[in-house]
């Protein structure tokens, strides 16, 4: 995360792994599933009060849930209050986006899927490789915290069996950016992650389809273990932990390729591939998911933005010429899938 230009304050975000011991991971745990419930509690409400043709927001659920939840949820006194507020809050800002025509209506949340839950700035402190968060002991991190600034935030994140903190510093200073006289064109593509306008190619890594037979055997595996069984926990966090591996390569491969891009080049012009669209081709209708078509564009905006360059616009495809049957701009009807 970094926004801003040269000048300002810009918000970074550092994730690093956590080694929580076992009584740890049990509080972690208990905090996920208090913001899960918060945020699907507040939801059921603000769909309850805006039927009976009240107008909700997340202010008046925040200081509704605070009165009852003694009473009603004493299980909430276990773990900081920062779980259920920041949650409700969360719910506010996914109404806003609602509203604002930049997303879907809000859903419950499920247990297991996207398990996480937010501290502010205020309770939670970190000391080296320590990480303090109310009513816990002192959290082993795998790295020390890189930046120096005002801390904003920390959300905690379970990924397979994996326990992630990725905090929220302020900070006033940008790294050099490239020359700006620099400048190169990029191709987004399917048989090829990226394709220079200098000629230089990116294949797509695809580990998704190299795995394939393994995920095979992942899943017919966990769908012959019987529900509610140990071994059936067990084939879940490996098959957990696969699809947890194949992000992190795809992941890796963007943020080298994009970073090579913004030291090197300061003018970076982008194609913007139509995913939706693409998707709806019975040919392509799995590629663009598994080759993680629209995080270039992600992380290349991100760091465009940390280095004050041109951000990623739409461009000609630098393949177009194969792409067109003549002058008059008509499409080849005969171009294969696999140089599109």
């Amino acid at each position: 995360m970094q926004e801003g230009r040269r000048g300002e304050q810009v918000a970074h975000a550092h994730k690093i792994e956590l080694t929580p011991n076992n009584v740890q991971a049990g509080y972690l745990a208990r905090a996920c599933g208090t913001a899960r419930f918060a945020y699907n509690w507040a939801l059921a409400e603000w769909k309850a009060q805006y039927t009976a043709g009240g107008k909700p927001n997340e202010a008046a659920l925040r200081k509704q849930l605070n009165a009852i939840k003694r009473k009603h949820f004493p299980w909430m006194l276990e773990v900081t209050k920062c779980a259920p507020q920041l949650a409700i809050k969360a719910l506010g800002v996914a109404f806003k986006n609602f509203f604002n025509h930049t997303a879907r209506y809000p859903k419950f949340h499920k247990k297991g899927i996207h398990e996480s839950f937010s501290v502010s700035n205020d309770h939670f402190s970190v000391h080296g490789k320590k990480l303090r968060i109310p009513k816990l002991t002192p959290i082993r991190m795998t790295e020390a915290f890189r930046f120096e600034g005002k801390l904003l935030s920390a959300t905690i994140s379970r990924t397979a069996d994996r326990w992630f903190v990725s905090i929220v510093c302020e900070v006033s200073d940008l790294p050099q950016t490239a020359d700006a006289s620099c400048a190169i064109g990029v191709d987004l593509g399917v048989k090829n992650l990226t394709t220079f306008s200098d000629g230089t190619k990116n294949p797509a890594l695809k580990p998704y389809k190299k795995q394939m037979d393994r995920l095979r055997r992942l899943s017919r595996s966990l769908s012959r273990k019987q529900k509610g069984s140990k071994n059936r926990a067990k084939a879940k966090v490996k098959l957990a932990r696969f699809h947890a591996r194949i992000r992190s390569v795809r992941k890796d491969a963007l943020h080298k390729l994009t970073t090579k891009l913004v030291r090197n080049y300061g003018i970076i012009g982008i194609e913007d591939l139509n995913v939706k669209g693409m998707t709806k081709n019975h040919l392509l209708r799995s590629r663009p998911a598994k080759v993680e078509r629209p995080l270039p564009l992600q992380c290349l905006g991100q760091r465009s933005r940390q280095g004050g360059l041109l951000t990623p616009t739409n461009c000609l495809d630098a393949s177009v010429e194969d792409k067109l049957h003549n002058a008059h701009d008509q499409r080849n009807p005969h171009l294969p899938n696999s140089r599109r």
